[in-house]
């Protein structure tokens, strides 16, 4: 067992935006999507109740299961995302500029001490990208169920 498993996704909330609009500029399939004023449901289809205030686009990048760092790094999967979404750089910064968020979501589950170099030009198209890193950090391997409780 490598030293860490780990799961990637990229969220985009807009305050208007068409999910689909996104899907065609980024060129990924997402796994949840609602456009503002959709009704709210729960994971089953229901009503909940209300309307969504935001539209929301969610891409898994490690759906069929968790990464482990024994195969691919948390870098090199961060390489690959960062290609393809810098193809998109002016989309992206539209949405910014149009009060839009992307957050580029890790989850590591960590068996043991480990290091992550993120490289400074990595940091840089993160930044002109607009795109917030948000790290989380779990100290026991996973469990299907915990993988996927940031959805």
């Amino acid at each position: 067992m490598g030293q860490y498993e780990f799961t990637m996704s990229l969220g985009v909330r807009h305050p208007h935006i068409d999910p689909a609009q996104i899907t065609r500029a980024l060129g990924l399939q997402p796994q949840h999507v609602w456009r503002r004023g959709d009704d709210r449901r729960d994971q089953a289809g229901s009503v909940l109740g209300g309307a969504h205030r935001d539209s929301y686009w969610i891409c898994d990048f490690t759906q069929a299961e968790e990464l482990s760092g024994e195969r691919t790094g948390v870098e090199s999967e961060l390489a690959r995302i960062l290609d393809t979404l810098r193809r998109a750089s002016g989309f992206m910064q539209e949405l910014n500029h149009g009060g839009g968020a992307v957050e580029l979501f890790i989850c590591i589950f960590a068996h043991s001490d480990f290091r992550i170099e993120l490289l400074a030009e990595e940091a840089a198209l993160l930044g002109r990208l607009g795109i917030n890193v948000a790290i989380e950090i779990k100290p026991h391997p996973p469990t299907r169920s915990r993988a996927r409780s940031r959805t």
